[in-house]
């Protein structure tokens, strides 16, 4: 390890803290020699907040390091039995806090055997409720174990009020450990062999630059109009500068959150439209003319300027379409697109490093390996096709497969043979996918190929291979460059960089995409191979868009960073903060629930005289926060795989959470009719649960009572047909998953409390408590018809269904027999009185009316078993 991977790996050994580096810092070296320090039986470690990729790269480098003890990977094809006997081993286990969850619940982990939790990417655990939960379970009992945290996004912390300090209190975590890139150990240490960096900044051509300065002006425009309209909100930081920022647009619909029911639509399509704007600022930056010019005739079409907030309707959009026509077409309507300028430097570069190894003497038969770092897959996709057919015949292919040319256009390529039969070629070219990588070596035939036809284009001639380990590199000569084109997030890996370096080992890149982690993952790169003289390609547009985005993520790291070294300086951290003495408050449930009376009633686990409040949750649940705060309050979970319901509270009360999102998707689809119809059947009280989401105030508009035209896609609507289906169905509206625990214990109130065995089998087939009332006995359309006759329970309606055979013989039994029959003397007279008390008087219905009712039941029958015909 480095100097200062060494120091950050000392720190966070010694003592549990939470560390923050800089992005491209080689987090993930400190991490994998941490997992190496715990691979080992004696220890048993869990590891949350890795993705897939992250645990087959970390399993990876220390199987290339020869550990004896990998960690292993938990996952949901482990059974229960399987992973108790996983713990008893020990050693390091990646798993998801899901699993751990509900392990921790049915007491399948030995806490006392567990040494600590390591937290990989920190900064997302305030979203991720599993991982608290699990955490917090961990801290209650086991008191001594650790727990470290890593992330690399500083920018992450500075969202919000007193970020940093509401994750440490999370991860019950008292020390906090910042490494930003201007720290003086790791300034010193990555100066002991620095690359050779050659900064190329490239030139825009004259109408690139005049789109771009009238793209910047319509975003200008759309600010100020933003602002002007929205008077009371701080938009301060709406600047143009931060606008072209990569992450600032989540960042602002992050702030308007909690308002955004409350902006106008208008306010809500310029947050969009500026978005829009950035992408084409990019777009002009890494795409071709072609693409570009297509891009943008896309907004041209007749709903998007409809829908948009006019800003299509200014004097200098009309200009901007103009210059962007301008760089395709030729002021005599033929096709000539304008090369990227990047494309010619690429060029020379190749050139140049050719030309290099020619004279160099110390190449000892080695193969020079280049390798060029992209935007995204459309560059590397882009990059591939430009050195192997050229500027000119990929601009012409893009414009075959892009464009649709009017006739007058096509006259024109006939007028030229040589255009014309590059059309042709070019219509029978298959279209290839894109890929995220790609690997291009001088070809051997180079009359199979065309030529490049730019200037300053070098006459080369590329081929392509499908890996690097596929190449056999004896049959190269040193003088022949081998190109790897990668964009930075191959396959969404975030290792994926390190990956190619490891396995390339190049001695030049070129930044054709200017990125500040890929630039600090090259510096270590060189100083982990001081042998190689790595030479390093910076190309940027100079005074472009793209410089300035640069510059601000720069800056904006380096603030963030400042702000945090500030807030440590002045952040007061309770002694029992870390939750390993025994009167922490963060661990109280007393606290934590100020509503938990004594309860003596009987149906619960008891402890001193009081009863322990229990709460049966569906598996699917635990990715809500929701589980969490019931557990903070002080109520017991027990996870179970539902078919009816999410949260049982009691054994009458069975409730279905909903989001916003998924109330509208249910109600869409007609699940929800389903989920409320089984609800009603085999509870007494089913409720549903509508939670809004803290950070979004949520109101109901468009229509608030029923109308004689009912609109099909109105929510409104359709929970009140909802409500008229099912009268029994309570409706419970949530601000938020505090509201809604809170809520929930004040339902539980002196109430029995529910079995979690039982509630499994509720909906099933096949067993024995659902073959004694469920619905394989018993009509289902008569189940739901009974339940709604008064004095018909939840708790006698199978009484009633076992010793009846059909509503006609219910009917004629007296009053003394129904009593005998449902085992309540008050519920037996509300079922007769309901079903033979006349709400009309006698003269308003017609003798013959009820005679004729009463033959049609008794002739028809209504049964309530399923083997009974009518």
């Amino acid at each position: 390890m480095l100097e200062y991977e060494n120091q950050m790996f000392l720190e966070i050994l010694h003592e549990d803290g939470l560390i923050i580096t800089a992005k491209g810092l080689g987090l993930d070296t400190v991490f994998i020699n941490l997992l190496k320090a715990y691979s080992d039986p004696g220890h048993l470690v869990i590891v949350l907040g890795t993705t897939n990729k992250d645990e087959q790269y970390f399993i990876e480098k220390l199987r290339s390091q020869n550990e004896k003890h990998l960690p292993r990977v938990i996952t949901a094809e482990v059974t229960s039995s399987e992973r108790e006997i996983t713990y008893l081993d020990g050693g390091v286990l990646f798993m998801s806090g899901r699993i751990l969850v509900v392990d921790l619940l049915k007491s399948r982990v030995p806490l006392h055997l567990v040494s600590g939790i390591l937290v990989y990417r920190a900064h997302k655990i305030l979203n991720s409720h599993q991982e608290v939960f699990a955490i917090r379970l961990y801290r209650q009992t086991n008191k001594t174990g650790f727990i470290k945290a890593f992330s690399n996004s500083a920018l992450a912390f500075n969202a919000g009020f007193a970020q940093v300090e509401r994750v440490m209190r999370t991860l019950f975590i008292k020390q906090l450990y910042l490494w930003p890139r201007f720290h003086s150990v790791v300034t010193n240490s990555l100066s002991t062999y620095k690359p050779q960096v050659i900064e190329l900044h490239v030139k825009l051509t004259p109408k690139m630059l005049k789109i771009q300065s009238l793209l910047l002006d319509v975003m200008n425009y759309l600010i100020k109009e933003l602002k002007r309209i929205n008077k009371y909100i701080d938009l301060d930081e709406l600047t143009v500068e931060n606008a072209i920022a990569k992450k600032f647009h989540k960042q602002l619909q992050q702030q308007l959150d909690p308002m955004w029911h409350q902006l106008s639509k208008k306010t809500k399509q310029l947050i969009s439209e500026i978005k829009t704007l950035r992408s084409l600022l990019m777009s002009l930056a890494y795409d071709d003319s072609v693409s570009f010019y297509e891009l943008l005739n896309r907004l041209r079409s007749k709903e998007y300027v409809i829908n948009s907030s006019g800003w299509l309707l200014l004097d200098i959009v009309e200009e901007l379409f103009k210059c962007t026509k301008e760089r395709v077409y030729t002021d005599k309507n033929e096709l000539k697109p304008e090369a990227n300028p990047k494309w010619t430097i690429l060029s020379e570069i190749i050139l140049e490093i050719q030309n290099h190894n020619k004279k160099r003497s110390d190449l000892s038969g080695q193969t020079q390996k280049v390798l060029i770092l992209v935007q995204d897959t459309v560059t590397c996709y882009q990059l591939k096709n430009v050195l192997i057919k050229g500027p000119s015949e990929y601009l012409l292919y893009q414009a075959t497969k892009k464009i649709q040319f009017k006739e007058t256009n096509k006259q024109s390529f006939e007028c030229d043979p040589e255009t014309s039969s590059n059309t042709e070629k070019n219509e029978n070219v298959e279209e290839d996918t894109e890929q995220d990588s790609y690997v291009l070596t001088l070809s051997q035939k180079p009359s199979t190929h065309i030529e490049l036809k730019s200037p300053g284009d070098s006459e080369q001639f590329f081929e392509e291979y499908s890996q690097i380990a596929e190449l056999d590199l004896t049959t190269f000569s040193t003088s022949v460059p081998l190109i790897v084109i990668q964009s930075l997030k191959k396959a969404s890996d975030p290792m994926a960089l390190q990956r190619t370096l490891l396995e390339m080992m190049p001695s030049y890149v070129i930044m054709y995409a200017a990125d500040i982690s890929a630039v600090r993952q090259v510096e270590v790169y060189q100083n982990y191979n001081p042998a190689i003289n790595l030479c390093v390609y910076f190309l940027i547009y100079g005074g472009s868009v793209e410089e300035q985005a640069y510059l601000s993520s720069l800056r904006r790291e380096k603030d963030a960073f400042e702000r945090l070294i500030r807030d440590k300086s002045s952040m007061v951290v309770p002694a029992d903060q870390d939750g390993k003495t025994e009167d922490c408050a963060a661990l109280s449930t007393k606290v934590n629930n100020p509503f938990n009376e004594e309860n003596t009633r009987q149906g619960g686990l008891q402890t001193d005289g009081k009863v322990i409040e229990k709460v049966v949750v569906d598996m699917r649940e635990f990715g809500c926060e929701l589980p969490t705060i019931l557990h903070n309050r002080g109520i017991e979970i027990d996870p179970v795989t539902l078919l009816i319901g999410d949260y049982i509270l009691s054994p009458d009360i069975c409730i279905e959470r909903k989001s916003i999102s998924d109330l509208i998707g249910s109600l869409q689809s007609g699940r929800l009719y389903t989920q409320v119809m089984a609800m009603n059947r085999h509870y007494h009280k089913p409720m549903l649960l509508i939670e809004f989401d803290q950070n979004k105030p949520f109101c109901l508009q468009r229509h608030y009572y029923v109308s004689k035209g009912v609109d099909s896609k109105d929510v409104t609507s359709k929970l009140q047909l909802l409500t008229m289906h099912f009268p029994r169905l309570k409706l419970v509206w949530s601000p938020n998953p505090h509201a809604s625990a809170q809520l929930f214990e004040e339902l539980k109130k002196g109430k029995d409390q529910p079995d979690g065995a039982r509630a499994v089998l509720i909906g099933t087939h096949g067993n024995a408590y659902e073959k004694e009332v469920m619905a394989n006995k018993y009509n289902a359309c008569m189940f739901d018809f009974m339940m709604q006759i008064p004095g018909v329970t939840s708790k006698n309606i199978y009484a009633i269904l076992n010793k009846g055979i059909s509503l006609d013989q219910l009917i004629s039994h007296t009053e003394e027999q129904l009593i005998d029959i449902v085992g309540n003397k008050q519920d037996a007279q509300i079922l007769y009185n309901g079903l033979h008390t006349i709400n009309q008087t006698a003269d308003d219905i017609p003798e013959a009316t009820v005679s004729r009712t009463i033959s049609r039941v008794r002739e028809r029958g209504l049964f309530y078993k399923r083997n009974r015909s009518s």
